[in-house]
């Protein structure tokens, strides 16, 4: 169960990072309700091994599966900053689209240059 549960969380992982690095549309709410869903399989699964050692196999599946959430929470910082800057670009323009100037800074000078 404990295999199965990491299998199924590296690969929700995986397609992710791959559809994020690749930038294809995706549902990140769907992708957040799998992985969630695949980590409250995954407790379940270690609280069944009750302490007891799950041999080396799955020390190394469950390595593997670090790295590989490591990588996607980079990756998905790398998309939220991008959507970041997107969103403030958008607000920019409309603003400046909006605005007739009344309230906006100068940056002249009220007196003549010598």
């Amino acid at each position: 169960m404990l295999d199965t549960a990491i299998k199924r969380l590296v690969e929700v992982v995986d397609q992710e990072t791959t559809a994020l690095r690749d930038r294809k549309p995706i549902d990140l709410n769907l992708f957040n309700n799998r992985k969630s869903q695949g980590l409250l399989e995954l407790d379940r699964a270690l609280r069944l091994l009750d302490g007891a050692d799950p041999g080396e196999p799955t020390k190394n599946a469950l390595r593997d599966l670090r790295q590989k959430l490591e990588t996607n929470r980079q990756v998905l910082d790398t998309h939220l900053e991008a959507v970041r800057e997107v969103a403030a670009i958008i607000a920019d323009a409309i603003r400046n689209v909006e605005s007739d100037g009344t309230y906006s800074v100068s940056f002249r000078s009220k007196d003549p240059e010598p």
